[in-house]
């Protein structure tokens, strides 16, 4: 009787690292790149979709689209990137990106002059900050995501409100160079945060 109850325990405690393990496994690891996903979950703004895009070195790179209850997953090479996140206006995110690693970004809403805008926040890897990926509120907006790949409809949203975000991501990124270095540092996923 003891063996079969330790034999459940055991497998209970096995299948359990496997889950929690499966969000960063769920891309497949690749060792050239470094991997970002981001999530969003929240009943404020739900109805309002927020585009992703990587904007480094001048380029705007689009990543997809994302409703409320879904990721995105992107890879990219290692090194500083910046991130995008756009609907009625423009926020940013800066990322110092290991190879092999995965790290998260969230995607959160906030009020607008006409509809929801939206932020985009690095979530931590055990250091302090808004969103640590261990605390409870962090894991359970993740899971409570889908995830979602980029349609040609997605590409097509884009390629028509291609110059929309372009005035977004000029008028926008004038505010974000005027910021402190520390409100950047805070805005930064770092090496560290990656899984």
């Amino acid at each position: 009787m003891r063996t079969i109850l330790f034999t459940l325990i055991l497998h209970v405690f096995v299948v359990g690292l496997a889950v929690a393990e499966a969000p960063h496994s769920e891309q497949g690891v690749d060792a050239d790149v470094a991997t970002v996903v981001f999530f969003r979950k929240s009943t404020v703004g739900s109805m309002i979709k927020a585009s992703v895009y990587e904007v480094t070195g001048g380029e705007t790179k689009f990543i997809g689209i994302l409703k409320n209850k879904q990721r995105l997953v992107h890879k990219t090479t290692p090194g500083q990137h910046r991130f995008m996140v756009v609907s009625e206006a423009a926020d940013f995110m800066e990322a110092e990106l290991v190879a092999g690693k995965t790290y998260y970004g969230i995607v959160t809403p906030r009020m607008g002059a006409w509809k929801a805008r939206f932020s985009l926040s690095p979530v931590r890897n055990g250091s302090e900050g808004e969103f640590v990926w261990d605390s409870k509120d962090v894991q359970k907006r993740f899971k409570k995501t889908k995830l979602k790949k980029t349609s040609d409809k997605d590409r097509a949203w884009y390629e028509k409100h291609k110059d929309s975000v372009a005035k977004k991501k000029a008028k926008y990124l004038e505010a974000w160079a005027e910021k402190s270095e520390a409100d950047i540092a805070e805005r930064t996923l770092k090496p560290e945060d990656g899984h």
